[in-house]
């Protein structure tokens, strides 16, 4: 609550004790929604840091301040080098100034996320550091002030709504008042009750409470454990760093949190869906059971036949129903259910494994996630991060996603657009002259690059798989053969007005390729 009226009084008293009859040498701002400014006198130096975001406005006070030699811009320069004349505190208004020489006025507009500083001269407003708040332009500084009646006649006739009077109370101040029973007393003790959170107001004492994670200002004891001063400056740099550290530190925890978040949700789906896969197949162990009816009973196989019914010694004799390829004989039927039955082993034991490695990944996942949250210094937070290279993955995070697929054949690197405009990215500006360009004939796609590798010439089966890669995505996946073009990409070409991934192709040859299969890729 540092910037409530009744605590502007006293910083503004402060402020003048410290800067009246020196000059501002310097006034910038590097960061947005942040203002530096910078008083000097033959014998000190003074500093006000003003940080009006939406979310926090405050002002603090370092001892320097080393100015960025980039992203530094000068503000307000009709005030630089003039000399502080007085500090005026408006009347029951979140507002003060510092009047300058040649009737020069520095307004601090300390209204939350409407707060801003603007410059007078002659009363008349010439610049205001956030544009964006545009009624701003209608303030009149000679009537900020605002003359209350605060008297017990005055609470009287409001039946004991104190809030008329004192309109510059806060939620804090309002929550104090009703911890004291305001409501359930008489007007005469409600009276009393005011005048006694009136005077804890404007008594010079001020309350830091660091010790619930989240800092606390106050001008009333808002618990036992609440730090006390007698300086304003002092009590709101306190309040400031304290402030600044716990927001860097949730938001780093938010941030890293986020994407801990994230692996563990995709590693509980890998395993839930592995797990279900898994189940399925150790369901179905029948390949090789069929495989060793089928052998025991091959006199009982008819030709040509596509399904027969033979007796399960498996399972009691029962008659089991088992389909055959008619074209080929019934050994042949049976390895290849032998062969399914030892690739479905393999799958199985796989699945297994995968499943093993990502219940472990999700147990040190999770283990990092509460760790995370019980850290309360931002420094260690920082240290863990980097020794179990946290940070790595919080950068890959940030990390712009590419616009084509990289897939790989005998160490040439195969470059597939993703969508249209990812085509003309990749072709327009990702590529290089002698890569070797390809695309399905005649049908919407991908665009694909074989990557030029200096003094090699492009392998025929390598080609050959980038045109698979082509055919598959393009729309002739499905189809059982897919002709595609290609040529250097010196040779293709964007006309002016074209859409995204359209292009004019000179000197392609032709290659008739099986698009990959999902399971080959």
């Amino acid at each position: 609550m540092h910037n409530s009226y009744y605590f502007l009084r006293h910083l503004s008293r402060s402020i003048d004790e410290n800067i009246n009859g020196m000059k501002l040498t310097e006034c910038f701002t590097q960061n947005k929604n942040e203002l530096i400014l910078g008083f000097t006198s033959p014998t000190k130096t003074f500093y006000i840091k003003a940080h009006l975001q939406n979310d926090f406005c405050a002002l603090d006070f370092p001892d320097n301040f080393s100015r960025s030699k980039r992203n530094s811009v000068d503000l307000f320069k009709k005030i630089t080098h003039k000399r502080v004349l007085s500090i005026r505190q408006y009347l029951n208004e979140r507002c003060f100034s510092i009047n300058f020489e040649k009737n020069h006025t520095l307004l601090f507009k300390m209204h939350g996320n409407r707060s801003n500083i603007l410059l007078f001269k002659n009363n008349e407003l010439i610049e205001r550091f956030n544009h964006q708040l545009k009624n701003d332009d209608t303030i009149n500084i000679n009537s900020l002030d605002r003359p209350l009646d605060q008297s017990k006649e005055a609470l009287i006739s409001n039946e004991g709504d104190y809030k008329v009077l004192y309109p510059t109370f806060d939620k804090h101040i309002h929550q104090y008042i009703d911890d004291l029973d305001y409501h359930s007393k008489s007007i005469p003790d409600q009276w009393e009750v005011l005048q006694t959170v009136e005077s804890e107001l404007l008594n010079s004492t001020f309350y830091v409470d660091l010790k619930n994670g989240k800092p606390i200002f106050s001008l009333l004891p808002s618990s036992p454990e609440s730090e006390s001063y007698s300086d304003p400056i002092l009590a709101v740099n306190t309040f400031f760093q304290s402030y600044i550290k716990q927001s860097s530190l949730l938001k780093e925890k938010q941030q890293i949190n986020s994407i801990l978040n994230g692996n563990i949700n995709r590693t509980k789906s890998y395993i839930k869906k592995s797990s279900n896969k898994l189940h399925t197949l150790t369901s179905h162990t029948h390949y090789s059971q069929w495989a060793d009816i089928i052998m025991a009973n091959l006199h009982l196989v008819q030709p040509h036949t596509k399904e027969v019914v033979l007796q399960d010694f498996y399972n009691e004799l029962n008659p089991i129903t088992i389909k055959i390829k008619p074209t080929i004989s019934p050994q042949k039927n049976a390895e290849i259910y032998y062969r399914k039955s030892k690739n479905q082993k393999i799958e199985t034991n796989k699945l297994q494994e995968s499943i093993d490695v990502k219940m472990q990944q999700l147990l040190i996942l999770e283990t990092h996630h509460k760790t995370i949250n019980e850290f309360d210094d931002f420094k260690k937070l920082r240290n863990y991060l980097k020794e179990h290279q946290l940070t790595k993955a919080k950068r890959e995070a940030k990390e712009v996603p590419k616009p084509y697929l990289n897939y790989h054949k005998d160490g040439f690197d195969i470059w597939v657009g993703k969508n249209s405009k990812h085509n003309d990215t990749l072709t327009q500006k990702l590529s290089y002259k002698e890569d070797l360009w390809l695309h399905a004939k005649d049908v919407s796609g991908s665009h694909v690059l074989v990557k030029h590798r200096s003094g090699q010439v492009y392998p025929k089966h390598v080609v050959t798989y980038a045109a698979q890669l082509a055919a598959y995505y393009s729309k002739r996946r499905t189809d059982s053969m897919c002709p595609v073009i290609y040529t250097p990409k010196k040779y293709v070409r964007k006309l002016k007005g074209a859409p995204s991934g359209a292009v004019m192709v000179d000197k392609e040859q032709v290659t008739l390729v099986t698009p990959l299969r999902k399971e080959e890729l």
